[in-house]
Protein backbone atom coordinates (compact mmCIF):
# COMPACT_ATOMS: atom_id res chain seq x y z
CA UNK A 1 0.00 0.00 0.00
CA UNK A 2 1.41 3.45 -0.91
CA UNK A 3 2.70 5.41 2.09
CA UNK A 4 0.25 8.26 1.52
CA UNK A 5 -2.78 5.94 1.53
CA UNK A 6 -1.42 4.25 4.65
CA UNK A 7 -1.10 7.66 6.33
CA UNK A 8 -4.70 8.50 5.40
CA UNK A 9 -6.26 5.24 6.54
CA UNK A 10 -3.87 4.28 9.33
CA UNK A 11 -2.52 7.53 10.78
CA UNK A 12 -1.67 5.78 14.06
CA UNK A 13 0.85 3.61 12.16
CA UNK A 14 2.44 6.72 10.70
CA UNK A 15 2.58 8.54 14.05
CA UNK A 16 3.95 5.62 16.05
CA UNK A 17 6.53 4.87 13.35
CA UNK A 18 8.09 8.28 14.04
CA UNK A 19 8.94 7.27 17.59
CA UNK A 20 10.35 10.20 19.60
CA UNK A 21 9.86 12.44 16.56
CA UNK A 22 6.08 11.90 16.48
CA UNK A 23 5.14 15.37 17.74
CA UNK A 24 7.64 17.00 15.39
CA UNK A 25 6.18 15.07 12.45
CA UNK A 26 2.59 15.99 13.35
CA UNK A 27 3.58 19.64 13.79
CA UNK A 28 5.34 19.73 10.41
CA UNK A 29 2.32 18.25 8.62
CA UNK A 30 -0.14 20.65 10.27
CA UNK A 31 2.11 23.59 9.36
CA UNK A 32 2.53 22.47 5.74
CA UNK A 33 -1.14 21.67 5.16
CA UNK A 34 -2.21 25.02 6.59
CA UNK A 35 -0.58 27.26 4.04
CA UNK A 36 2.15 25.74 1.87
CA UNK A 37 0.59 25.13 -1.55
CA UNK A 38 2.29 21.73 -1.86
CA UNK A 39 0.75 20.58 1.44
CA UNK A 40 -2.78 20.19 0.08
CA UNK A 41 -2.59 16.38 0.03
CA UNK A 42 -1.69 15.97 3.71
CA UNK A 43 -4.25 14.29 6.05
CA UNK A 44 -4.62 16.85 8.84
CA UNK A 45 -8.11 15.89 10.06
CA UNK A 46 -7.47 12.21 10.71
CA UNK A 47 -3.97 12.99 12.01
CA UNK A 48 -5.24 15.42 14.66
CA UNK A 49 -8.00 13.06 15.79
CA UNK A 50 -5.58 10.15 16.03
CA UNK A 51 -2.95 12.23 17.82
CA UNK A 52 -5.54 13.12 20.46
CA UNK A 53 -6.52 9.47 20.79
CA UNK A 54 -2.89 8.41 21.25
CA UNK A 55 -2.40 11.17 23.82
CA UNK A 56 -5.31 9.72 25.82
CA UNK A 57 -3.33 6.48 25.98
CA UNK A 58 -0.22 8.24 27.25
CA UNK A 59 1.75 8.06 24.00
CA UNK A 60 2.58 11.72 24.44
CA UNK A 61 1.39 14.63 26.58
CA UNK A 62 -1.95 16.07 25.47
CA UNK A 63 -1.13 19.64 26.53
CA UNK A 64 2.12 19.50 24.56
CA UNK A 65 0.21 18.26 21.51
CA UNK A 66 -2.08 21.30 21.68
CA UNK A 67 0.81 23.68 22.33
CA UNK A 68 2.60 22.63 19.15
CA UNK A 69 -0.25 22.00 16.70
CA UNK A 70 -2.22 25.21 17.32
CA UNK A 71 0.74 27.56 16.65
CA UNK A 72 1.77 25.39 13.68
CA UNK A 73 -1.67 25.83 12.10
CA UNK A 74 -1.68 29.59 12.71
CA UNK A 75 1.88 30.05 11.43
CA UNK A 76 1.16 27.91 8.37
CA UNK A 77 -1.81 30.10 7.47
CA UNK A 78 0.38 33.18 7.96
CA UNK A 79 2.93 31.86 5.50
CA UNK A 80 0.16 31.20 2.97
CA UNK A 81 -1.33 34.65 3.51
CA UNK A 82 1.96 36.51 2.98
CA UNK A 83 2.81 34.33 -0.02
CA UNK A 84 -0.51 35.29 -1.63
CA UNK A 85 -0.14 38.91 -0.53
CA UNK A 86 3.30 39.19 -2.12
CA UNK A 87 2.45 37.49 -5.42
CA UNK A 88 -1.07 38.91 -5.70
CA UNK A 89 -3.44 38.00 -8.57
CA UNK A 90 -0.49 36.66 -10.59
CA UNK A 91 -0.87 33.45 -8.59
CA UNK A 92 -3.97 32.63 -10.69
CA UNK A 93 -1.91 32.67 -13.87
CA UNK A 94 0.52 30.10 -12.52
CA UNK A 95 0.68 26.87 -14.52
CA UNK A 96 0.08 23.44 -13.03
CA UNK A 97 3.07 21.53 -11.76
CA UNK A 98 3.65 18.35 -9.77
CA UNK A 99 3.20 20.27 -6.50
CA UNK A 100 0.76 22.98 -7.64
CA UNK A 101 -2.73 22.31 -8.95
CA UNK A 102 -4.58 25.38 -10.14
CA UNK A 103 -8.04 23.88 -9.73
CA UNK A 104 -7.49 23.70 -5.96
CA UNK A 105 -6.67 27.41 -5.96
CA UNK A 106 -9.76 28.19 -8.04
CA UNK A 107 -11.92 26.13 -5.64
CA UNK A 108 -10.53 28.14 -2.72
CA UNK A 109 -11.22 31.38 -4.60
CA UNK A 110 -14.86 30.40 -5.19
CA UNK A 111 -15.15 29.41 -1.53
CA UNK A 112 -13.76 32.82 -0.57
CA UNK A 113 -16.13 34.66 -2.90
CA UNK A 114 -19.06 32.83 -1.33
CA UNK A 115 -18.11 33.07 2.36
CA UNK A 116 -15.85 36.13 2.54
CA UNK A 117 -13.70 36.52 5.64
CA UNK A 118 -15.38 33.51 7.29
CA UNK A 119 -13.56 31.38 4.73
CA UNK A 120 -10.47 31.34 6.96
CA UNK A 121 -12.47 29.54 9.67
CA UNK A 122 -14.72 27.36 7.52
CA UNK A 123 -11.94 26.23 5.18
CA UNK A 124 -10.11 24.63 8.09
CA UNK A 125 -12.57 21.77 7.81
CA UNK A 126 -12.43 21.43 4.02
CA UNK A 127 -9.42 19.51 2.63
CA UNK A 128 -7.51 21.19 -0.22
CA UNK A 129 -9.44 24.43 0.32
CA UNK A 130 -7.85 24.96 3.75
CA UNK A 131 -4.39 24.97 2.17
CA UNK A 132 -5.21 27.55 -0.49
CA UNK A 133 -7.66 29.74 1.47
CA UNK A 134 -4.97 31.86 3.20
CA UNK A 135 -3.16 32.26 -0.13
CA UNK A 136 -6.36 33.53 -1.75
CA UNK A 137 -7.01 35.83 1.24
CA UNK A 138 -3.54 37.32 0.85
CA UNK A 139 -3.92 37.73 -2.91
CA UNK A 140 -7.29 39.43 -2.33
CA UNK A 141 -5.57 41.86 0.08
CA UNK A 142 -7.71 40.92 3.08
CA UNK A 143 -6.70 43.22 5.94
CA UNK A 144 -4.09 41.40 8.01
CA UNK A 145 -5.71 42.07 11.40
CA UNK A 146 -9.01 40.67 10.10
CA UNK A 147 -7.21 37.66 8.69
CA UNK A 148 -5.46 37.01 12.01
CA UNK A 149 -8.70 37.08 14.01
CA UNK A 150 -10.23 34.41 11.78
CA UNK A 151 -6.93 32.56 11.52
CA UNK A 152 -6.65 32.25 15.31
CA UNK A 153 -10.29 31.18 15.64
CA UNK A 154 -10.10 28.66 12.80
CA UNK A 155 -6.78 27.26 13.96
CA UNK A 156 -8.12 26.86 17.49
CA UNK A 157 -11.33 25.10 16.45
CA UNK A 158 -9.52 22.80 14.04
CA UNK A 159 -6.49 21.71 16.07
CA UNK A 160 -7.91 21.90 19.59
CA UNK A 161 -11.32 20.64 18.49
CA UNK A 162 -10.24 17.53 16.59
CA UNK A 163 -7.43 16.65 19.00
CA UNK A 164 -9.78 17.02 21.99
CA UNK A 165 -12.39 14.87 20.26
CA UNK A 166 -9.83 12.10 19.86
CA UNK A 167 -8.54 12.57 23.39
CA UNK A 168 -11.87 12.46 25.21
CA UNK A 169 -13.25 9.63 23.09
CA UNK A 170 -9.97 7.74 23.14
CA UNK A 171 -10.74 5.52 26.12
CA UNK A 172 -14.14 4.37 24.90
CA UNK A 173 -14.14 0.68 23.86
CA UNK A 174 -16.43 1.50 20.92
CA UNK A 175 -13.83 3.87 19.47
CA UNK A 176 -11.06 1.28 19.67
CA UNK A 177 -13.12 -1.52 18.16
CA UNK A 178 -14.30 0.70 15.30
CA UNK A 179 -11.23 2.90 14.88
CA UNK A 180 -10.60 2.18 11.20
CA UNK A 181 -14.25 2.82 10.33
CA UNK A 182 -14.16 6.13 12.21
CA UNK A 183 -11.01 7.19 10.35
CA UNK A 184 -12.69 6.30 7.04
CA UNK A 185 -15.70 8.41 8.02
CA UNK A 186 -13.42 11.35 8.87
CA UNK A 187 -11.43 11.01 5.64
CA UNK A 188 -14.32 10.50 3.25
CA UNK A 189 -16.61 12.84 5.17
CA UNK A 190 -14.04 15.55 4.50
CA UNK A 191 -13.38 14.66 0.88
CA UNK A 192 -16.93 13.99 -0.38
CA UNK A 193 -18.15 17.64 -0.21
CA UNK A 194 -15.08 18.73 -2.18
CA UNK A 195 -15.62 15.99 -4.77
CA UNK A 196 -19.31 16.87 -5.15
CA UNK A 197 -18.43 20.54 -5.62
CA UNK A 198 -15.80 19.61 -8.22
CA UNK A 199 -18.18 17.42 -10.26
CA UNK A 200 -20.90 20.06 -9.98
CA UNK A 201 -18.52 22.56 -11.57
CA UNK A 202 -17.69 20.09 -14.34
CA UNK A 203 -21.37 19.53 -15.13
CA UNK A 204 -22.26 23.24 -15.09
CA UNK A 205 -21.78 24.99 -18.46
CA UNK A 206 -19.56 28.06 -18.35
CA UNK A 207 -21.59 31.25 -18.56
CA UNK A 208 -20.25 33.99 -20.77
Amino acid sequence: MPDYILTLLKPEVFITSLGPWALAGITAIIFAESGLFFGFFLPGDSLLFTAGLLASQGYFNFATLLLVTFPAAVLGDNVGYWFGHKIGPKIFAREDSFLFKKHHLVAAQKFYEKHGTKTIVLARFVPFVRTFAPIVAGAAQMHYSTFMVYNLLGGFLWTIGLSSLGYFLGNLPFIHSNYEIIILIIVFGSIIPVALHFFKDLSTPNKR
